[in-house]
């Protein structure tokens, strides 16, 4: 009798097991790489999930016999059937990108693959287009190209990165405590031909991201392999050129993949005073794959560049003739930089439920910049210019942990984290100079040092249609600062520790409409020499945010993505790195609607369309005194693009900014713009000639403008009024790709 029980025991065992049982595996495509973000569905049992970056998935409740589909979209969708317990090895075919097979609820990220398709569509050459792929992004240039863009998006002006956390690989790009501004963040690192994906998000609803994403943040991945290797040489007017370099270093397998690429730029740009502007960019990526999957990656990369500029200029002098729109006051502008980044980064499957993502890193900084914005107002002798320098050491960390299982009948996921940076930055200045060769007088200068480390939880319980998902952030930062113009020498030291909630909601109305509620506190660090001058009081100013949004499907080959959003931003106090004050600003509010579509006429036509419209008030002043200076009110970029049609490719595109404040009363207006852009390519076997016309229709547009209280030298009083740096006029280029 009780090895009759035993019996019966050990087989309802079994078939609980076998009922319960995992099938694991691997897609890759064609050239062996593997697949990411793939739709792998059991047909009998209804369970579903995704690969990983690996390619690796783990599909529960699935037993040999069962049948499941693997589908991504601008692939082939295959079905097969499992035969046995062996791990599965699934080669999907490349094809042309259909629009009408994209399932909304098969995607592991509908943002994500949005701007997959616009990746493809309308490929990017140059630093600023990798910005500008974020729907409701815009940038503006204005200081000789070497500078890091001035940034708008969701009714902030975030100068150079302080409300928007960007990263490339898992590594920073935000400078926390930097020379020129809270959250710098230059790009120009990134050799646009190898950026493979853009992650991004608005409002600050991320639990894995922290410091700086209040208005968004913008993750960016590198290829992990090349399909073949390619140089590249472009030649355009303004004594522009531009080379690029891909090469192959291995022959792509499954196991290991190398390749290097390199970039240099040089122009002189519109202005009459040349621009002698050069970028050298060094790139190197190397992937390796164990028998079990897991991957291991190592990236160096190394840029540098100098730039002569000619400012912001006065309105005034060109109303009056005195100069041109390309003309300038101080042609003594400019500036070098230069970075060099090594990272390294690790994926594992630690159980078939469990995955392991790590990365370290460390980056060398270097920055010299030169401006003079207010001319003779201050010394009507030598004039106004300033200096600003710093040189920084960067270490950091990261590592997440993601589990998956099952609560009864409800799906769990669970992300937790961890990370550190460590900022060491050396003589960080300001100083009043003369032609950027005599000091004149040292304002700041001083040595930094600032410590952040982080946690977070990420939960996910899934109810059918409905997914829920609270989230939990921890920071703590460690401020140093010695202040090198004291007689007697001191280390200020501050801490600060901020703990920044997250709930989300997602709920999947049918396969093609998704509804979500985001809501959030994010928030930004200030200045290290902000945080010791107000003893750490208000010195981690919160955002508390909130969107409503949809993506739907209406039609086929039509996605609409739409979202109503408010955000609220506490009192902070602003380093104003140009003039080394610290400047109060109170409390702030904006709300809008954020509207795209993507629809796709046939194989070959794309169109697609973002608009944003936005109100941004101070909310503790008074009507009429309380707008925000340069912040957009409406935004709108659109693009019909071309893809392999015969040979051909291509696109024209538009973006357009309204007019908005410069000032708190309205009373000095920023233009708006219009401007159409044109590139043309034409494939023929292993060779690409492409024409690009920027500016088409040649309109004049200010590419960035501020108000700005300044004197000339020959005037008795001040003038405050809009000072500006052109944008690009008609402007055209010719590309010569040769592949192999």
């Amino acid at each position: 009798m009780k090895k009759q029980l035993l019996a019966v025991l050990m087989f309802g065992c079994f078939f609980m097991i076998s009922n319960a049982q995992s099938i694991k595996g691997v897609v890759v495509n064609e050239l062996n790489q593997p697949l990411e973000a793939v739709y792998v569905y059991n047909i009998n049992s209804e369970n579903h999930t995704h690969s990983s970056e690996n390619g690796v998935f783990v599909i529960t409740n699935t037993k040999i016999g069962d049948s499941i589909r693997l589908g991504l979209l601008g692939y082939k969708t295959k079905t097969l059937r499992v035969e046995d317990n062996t791990a599965l090895k699934v080669i999907l075919e490349e094809k042309v990108f259909q629009l009408d097979e994209m399932v909304l609820n098969e995607e592991l990220n509908t943002a994500s693959t949005i701007s997959r398709l616009d990746l493809k569509v309308t490929p990017v050459n140059s630093s600023q287009e990798v910005l500008r792929k974020v729907p409701g992004l815009f940038i503006g240039q204005h200081a000789g190209g070497g500078k890091a863009e001035q940034i708008f998006l969701r009714g902030f002006d975030i100068d150079h990165g302080t409300d928007i956390s960007i990263s490339v690989d898992g590594m920073p790009v935000n400078m926390v405590s930097h020379a020129h501004g809270q959250g710098y963040s230059d790009l120009h690192f990134v050799i646009p031909e190898t950026v493979n994906k853009i992650d991004f998000g608005k409002g600050g609803y991320y639990a894995q991201e922290g410091d700086f994403n209040t208005a968004g943040y913008v993750d960016f991945n590198t290829k992990d392999y090349l399909k073949e290797s390619s140089i590249s040489f472009s030649a355009g007017q303004f004594n522009t050129l531009r080379t690029v370099g891909l090469f192959n270093l291995l022959e792509n397998t499954k196991n290991k993949n190398a390749y290097v690429a390199l970039e240099y730029i040089a122009t002189d740009g519109p202005f009459e005073s040349p621009q002698n502007f050069n970028r050298l960019n060094l790139f190197g990526k190397y992937v390796i794959y164990s028998p079990e999957n897991d991957k291991l990656t190592l990236t160096a990369s190394h840029f540098t560049s100098r730039w002569d500029a000619s400012g912001q200029i006065p309105q005034r002098e060109v109303d009056n003739g005195n100069i041109t729109r390309f003309g300038a006051i101080d042609d003594t502008e400019g500036g070098t930089t230069e970075r060099t980044n090594f990272n390294i980064t690790f994926d594992k499957y630690i159980s078939d439920n469990t995955k392991l993502s790590a990365n370290a890193f460390y980056s060398h900084y270097a920055f010299e910049l030169y401006s003079n914005f207010t001319f003779f107002l201050e010394d009507d002798v030598n004039g106004d210019q300033i200096k600003q320098k710093e040189d920084r050491n960067i270490f950091g960390a990261n590592t997440s942990i993601n589990y998956t299982t099952y609560l009864g009948e409800t799906e769990f996921n669970l992300t937790t984290g961890l990370g550190v940076r460590h900022d060491i930055v050396d003589d960080v200045e300001l100083s009043r100079t003369l032609n950027r060769t005599t000091t004149l007088e040292n304002i700041q200068l001083g040595d930094i040092n600032q410590t952040n480390i982080s946690g977070f939880v990420n939960t996910e319980f899934e109810f059918g249609k409905l997914k829920i998902a609270p989230a939990l952030r921890l920071d703590y930062f460690k401020f140093l600062y010695v202040d090198a113009l004291q007689e007697n020498y001191e280390t200020q030291s501050e801490t600060k520790t901020i703990l920044s909630p997250k709930l989300n909601f997602y709920y999947n109305a049918n396969n093609n409409l998704q509804l979500y509620l985001k809501s959030g506190l994010g928030f930004h660090s200030n200045d290290t020499r902000v945080v010791v001058a107000n003893n750490a009081k208000d010195i981690l100013p919160r955002s508390y945010g909130a969107d409503l949004g949809t993506v739907w499907k209406p039609f086929s080959k039509l996605v609409v993505n739409s979202a109503v959003w408010y955000l609220f931003l506490e009192q902070e106090f602003v380093y104003v790195g140009d003039a080394g004050i610290v400047e109060p600003s109170g409390k702030t509010k904006r709300y809008g609607l954020d509207l795209g579509l993507r629809y796709q006429f046939n194989d070959w036509l794309f169109l697609d369309t973002d608009a944003t419209l936005t109100n941004a008030r101070s909310i503790e002043e008074a009507d009429g005194e309380d707008y925000i200076p340069l912040a957009p009110d409406f935004t709108l970029t659109s693009g019909l693009s071309v893809d392999n049609l015969d040979g051909f490719s291509g696109g024209l595109r538009l973006r357009y900014l309204d007019d908005r404040p410069a000032n708190e009363d309205n009373s000095i207006v920023a233009e708006g713009y219009f401007v159409t852009d044109l590139n043309l390519n034409y494939e023929f076997k292993n060779i690409t000639l492409g024409i690009a016309v920027e500016n088409l229709f040649d309109v004049d547009w200010n590419e960035t403008q501020f108000a700005t209280e300044s004197r000339l030298q020959n005037e008795a009083q001040s003038v405050e009024e809009i000072h500006f740096t052109p944008g690009t006029p008609f402007f055209i280029k010719g590309t010569v790709t040769y592949r192999f």
